[in-house]
C-alpha cells in the first residue's frame, strides 16, 4: 500500500514540477505547491524536487525544515491547534496543550494512530480576550481548561460515532 502512495505522490508531483523550470530558486515554491497538494510535505516530494531542481536532498530538508511553515506530517480528519501565544500561555496554555496530549495520545506534531486527530502548537490564533484557546478543525473553542479540553474531545467523538454530543 505503501509503495502505490508513493507513485501517487510521485505522479502529483509531477504535475507540479511541469509547472516551475528545474533550478534552485524554485525549490520553495516546488514545497508550497507540494504541501498544499497533499496537505502535508511528504518525503517523496522533497526527495522528487531535489532530483528536479538539482539541490542535494539533505539541502532540501534543511530549507523545509527551516521554515515553521511546512509540515511533515499529515493533518487528522480533526485538527487541533493550540494557542500558545502569550495570552493564552499566559492564561494556562500549557495545561491545556499537555491535557490534549493526555486526551489525544498524540505528542504536538503527531497524528492519533487512527488518523482522526493531528495536534499542533500555534504561535496566535488572534484571539486573544478568548485566552486559552483551541481550534478543533474550524470550531474556536474559547477559555479552555484541561477538564474542558476533555469534554470537547468526548463530544466531537461521539457526535463521529453517529451519537449526539451532550456537552456544551
Amino acid at each position: 500500500m505503501k509503495h502505490a502512495d508513493s507513485r501517487k505522490i510521485t505522479a502529483q508531483l509531477r504535475h507540479i514540477l511541469s509547472r516551475h523550470k528545474p533550478e534552485r530558486v524554485e525549490l520553495i515554491r516546488i514545497l508550497q505547491e507540494a504541501e498544499d497538494e497533499f496537505g502535508y510535505l511528504p518525503r517523496e516530494a522533497m526527495l522528487e524536487a531535489a532530483n528536479f531542481t538539482r539541490v542535494p536532498a539533505a539541502s532540501v530538508y534543511g530549507t523545509a525544515t527551516f521554515y515553521n511553515r511546512f509540515r511533515f506530517t499529515p493533518l487528522g480528519k480533526h485538527p487541533v491547534k493550540a494557542c500558545m501565544g502569550t495570552a493564552c500561555h499566559m492564561a494556562g496554555g500549557a495545561l491545556v496543550l499537555d491535557a490534549l496530549e493526555r486526551e489525544l495520545g498524540a505528542k504536538v506534531g503527531d497524528i492519533t494512530h487512527d488518523g482522526e486527530f493531528s495536534l499542533d502548537r500555534v504561535a496566535c490564533i488572534g484571539c486573544c480576550f478568548l485566552a486559552p484557546v483551541v481550534v478543533v478543525g474550524e470550531e474556536i473553542h474559547p477559555r479552555m481548561t484541561p477538564f474542558k479540553v476533555e469534554e470537547v474531545l468526548a463530544g466531537l467523538k461521539e457526535t463521529e460515532a453517529g451519537r449526539p454530543s451532550q456537552s456544551k
